[in-house]
């Protein structure tokens, strides 16, 4: 039992990431379309490359989203509107016109009995179909349907009476009859007339929709064994939706209850290799990535939700794919690890979503080239217009792309999409949510990019304000090997800035016993004479620890504890050692040694050069040039020879390139020429 829990500690990051790889390949597996996928791939407008195809069984030809459009848009037209007609307003009209004429019959006289029959003959001949009070953009000659009751009535748009024209129409009437009292007669006929026609929006709405369910969405069979396409015949018009229809067929048969986990284990497959692609590259080209769980997870987290955004945003309308910000993966993983790495990403993601997005080629070809834009375009994050100009350079070419995709397949820009040009846009505007995310990732991971990394570089900060107050001497020391380190780092391609910023906090330690390190002692008076030299190494070696607890408690980011903990190596403390080597002849090594790690990256390396190397020059007197240029090769070539950058990723090409800086540098900063023979 006791070796199954020491096989199982030993073994825990192994079995994390096995754990890491299954669950997240279940859940891609979760998150994915469940359906087979067809065997040819075809484009609108190319060639068919393959074989003749003939049908392996007879299926019906669906209609094309424009037909079924076209379709909609003549039932639309075509419709018949209904209007509800209200008789019962006709008689009311009557009836008030009758009795006002009772109660002014001093007016109309009891002679004028012609005025009364031509009133009550208007009203009758006004309400023959009704009177509308609203204007519709119906032709006048529209037919429509007039519904009383159970009774439905077909007649023209141009029957019925708009109620704004009863004035002109009541006065044209009039002049067809003699009357002695007509002004009287008209202004009480537009009093006692109202509408009594409305349209029946919801019986007509109905009806449409009825009408459009009913659409048949085929419109025609091809038999089995019929061929549907022969090689090389261009797909196009009729060959294109047979095709289509073809597909969805297949794909809905394939995926039935008999050969459910066949497919299933077809599509965990792919999704493994896809991670296991992923797993390998971590392991032979970013070994330091991929011994911590930590950055796995994060990598892989990114992945997920990618694919998991994707998937909601293709559930809800596939045409809105391009809306995703899928160039926000290549973004975050470049500004918290490396280009390289964020492309590679960036690529086997869009390759799983390759099962769930329509037009997968398209969809590849594009999200590949904008990725690789965002890779080449981006640089120094921290700067918020390279940002803004990557967003745009990245929206250019999604547009530029999808532009010459329509070109190829439908031959002209008659049709083109110009939606699709807004979901670009909006893309592209999404895209700058990054910034906020790299802030919510650095909280959640504890990881350090380079936006955080430029507000570490400000002297201001409360901790380097904290070091230039306790030790001037080590924050003056710290700024000139910050110099040095950056200017190395810059020759060989390292990260500038996280060399820069862990050059300025690698001696923070100092702070708690400043005036035992020669930088900071003002006067005559050295600290380490009254000490034992075993208990002065132990003061010197202590502030690589005191500096690791400092950095701690004020929450710096461990990429930058590594530059404190890896500064000075495994190297002896020489003059203590050599002391007491003096005094009592055989010492232990370990007594005055830092206990390391050695450098394990690029970064870490030049801080332990350029370190030394800007130390161990203030002990020149008279500094010349050749002196300075054999100082940093000894100094250089003595680290190397101990095995100090064994673990660090760094060659010899690139040392010899760091000795070359550092040596034009320290010539510089003693303002050195170069001798000159007399």
């Amino acid at each position: 039992m006791k070796n199954y829990f020491t096989s199982f500690t030993n073994n825990q990051s192994f079995i994390y990431k096995i754990l890491l790889f299954i669950l997240s390949t279940g859940l891609i597996m979760y998150l994915l379309p469940k359906g087979g996928q067809f065997k040819y791939n075809f484009q609108k407008g190319k060639p068919w490359q393959y074989e003749n195809l003939y049908a392996p069984f007879s299926f019906t030809i669906k209609k094309s989203e424009a037909a079924i459009e076209e379709e909609k848009k003549l039932i639309y037209e075509n419709n018949i509107p209904y209007f509800e007609v209200d008789t019962s307003k006709v008689t009311a009209s009557k009836t008030l016109f009758l009795s006002y004429l009772n109660k002014n019959d001093s007016i109309m006289g009891t002679k004028d009995i012609n005025g009364k029959l031509i009133g009550a003959r208007i009203i009758d001949e006004l309400y023959t179909y009704g009177i509308t009070n609203k204007k519709h953009s119906f032709l006048p000659d529209k037919i429509i349907y007039l519904k009383n009751g159970n009774e439905l009535q077909e007649i023209g748009y141009n029957q019925l009476i708009y109620d704004g024209d009863i004035e002109t129409i009541i006065i044209s009437m009039f002049n067809e009859y003699e009357t002695k009292t007509t002004s009287f007669l008209i202004d009480l006929l537009l009093n006692v007339l109202t509408s009594n026609v409305t349209l029946d929006s919801d019986l007509t709405t109905s009806v449409i929709l009825a009408r459009i369910e009913k659409i048949n969405p085929n419109r025609g069979v091809i038999d089995k064994g019929s061929r549907i396409i022969a090689k090389g015949e261009v797909v196009e018009g009729d060959k294109f939706q047979i095709l289509n229809s073809y597909k969805a067929v297949f794909q809905s048969q394939v995926w039935s209850k008999s050969n459910y986990n066949w497919l299933l284990l077809g599509y965990s497959l792919l999704i493994s290799l896809v991670f296991l692609m992923l797993f390998l590259f971590m392991k032979n080209y970013r070994k330091e990535i991929f011994s911590d769980n930590n950055k796995m997870t994060f990598i892989l987290f990114n992945v997920v939700f990618m694919v998991f955004i994707t998937a909601l945003v293709v559930q809800y309308d596939a045409k809105l794919v391009y809306i995703t910000p899928l160039c926000i993966l290549p973004l975050v993983l470049k500004a918290f690890f490396d280009a390289r790495l964020g492309l590679f990403v960036h690529v086997l993601t869009i390759l799983l979503l390759g099962f769930t997005v329509p037009n997968s080629f398209e969809f590849l070809f594009l999200q590949t080239i904008a990725g690789m834009v965002t890779i080449l375009t981006v640089s120094e994050l921290y700067k918020r217009a390279n940002l803004f100009i990557s967003v745009g350079q990245i929206t250019f070419v999604y547009i530029l792309g999808y532009f010459a995709f329509f070109i190829i397949q439908e031959g002209n820009v008659e049709m083109i999409q110009w939606d699709y040009f807004l979901y670009f846009i909006l893309c592209g505007l999404l895209t700058l949510f990054s910034f906020p995310l790299i802030y919510i990732y650095e909280k959640i991971f504890g990881l350090v990019s380079d936006v955080s990394l430029l507000e570490l570089s400000d002297t201001n900060s409360t901790l380097l304000k904290e070091l230039s107050n306790k030790a001037p001497g080590t924050f003056h020391h710290s700024l000139n090997v910050a110099n040095l380190a950056e200017a190395a780092a810059n020759e060989i391609g390292a990260n500038t800035m996280l060399t820069r910023v862990g050059a300025l906090y690698h001696d923070i330690g100092k702070m708690t016993n400043p005036t035992y390190f020669t930088e900071n002692q003002i006067s005559s008076i050295n600290s380490h004479d009254e000490l034992d030299p075993k208990e002065s190494a132990g003061i010197i070696i202590d502030h690589v620890i005191k500096g690791i607890e400092i950095a701690k408690k004020n929450k710096l980011p461990d990429r930058i504890i590594d530059f404190i903990r890896t500064h000075h190596g495994t190297s002896l403390v020489y003059y203590f050692y050599n002391k007491e080597s003096e005094k009592i002849g055989a010492v232990n090594k370990v007594d005055f040694s830092y206990p390391g790690p050695t450098p394990f990256s690029k970064e870490t390396a030049i801080l332990m050069m350029a370190d030394s190397v800007e130390a161990a020059s203030k002990s020149l007197k008279e500094p010349t040039s050749s002196k300075l240029d054999s100082f940093v090769e000894n100094i250089i070539d003595n680290q190397l020879n101990q095995g100090q950058f064994l673990n660090a990723n760094i060659t010899l090409k690139e040392i010899q390139k760091i000795k070359k800086v550092l040596k034009n540098k320290l010539n510089n900063m003693y303002h050195l020429r170069v001798e000159y023979p007399q």
